[in-house]
């Protein structure tokens, strides 16, 4: 049923056509995994900006739903360089940061079941593992269980932003 649940192939995690295998990804922190990916340039760049990279090369666990740099270009224009102002940190960080829960949870924890997270920025996140898929906020997630050092990377389609 997991599976079927989630975008996941054995042997490798696929992430917008890029591989990574998973003796590389696991030797990997989070920050690295996305970087050697390729499709994630615009949250690194978020990340570097907001000053969360030493956060998210520590030891973890975590969890990072991560944004692809399509679901970043469908946002609206001007909100990526906007929120990458220097004045605008504050509000990056919060929006970064509802993106990464303090625990390693993987796919079998999350399908089959409705759940609401509690995120480093302090809000839950809603998390539907009931039917084709899963969905986190609004955003579905196209690839689990992408493994690092200190933790895991499921990778969505949208950019979740806090409700408060």
């Amino acid at each position: 049923m997991l599976r079927r649940n989630f975008l996941t192939v054995i042997g490798a995690a696929m992430i917008a056509g890029t591989a990574l295998s998973p003796a590389k990804a696991a030797d990997m922190d989070i920050v690295d995994t996305a970087v050697s990916n390729g499709s994630f340039t615009t949250l690194v760049a978020a990340v570097q900006a907001a000053g969360l990279v030493d956060t998210l090369k520590g030891k973890g666990p975590f969890t990072v739903f991560a944004p692809t740099d399509d679901a970043f270009a469908a946002l609206p224009e001007g909100t990526v360089e906007t929120l990458l102002k220097p004045e605008n940190k504050d509000q990056l960080v919060q929006i970064l940061t509802y993106h990464v829960v303090p625990a390693k949870v993987m796919s079998s924890e999350l399908a089959g079941k409705r759940a609401k997270v509690l995120t480093v920025e302090g809000e839950r996140l809603s998390v539907n593992g009931m039917g084709n898929g899963v969905k986190v906020g609004s955003s579905k997630v196209v690839a689990a269980d992408v493994g690092a050092s200190n933790g895991v990377i499921h990778v969505i389609d949208k950019v979740l932003i806090p409700e408060g």
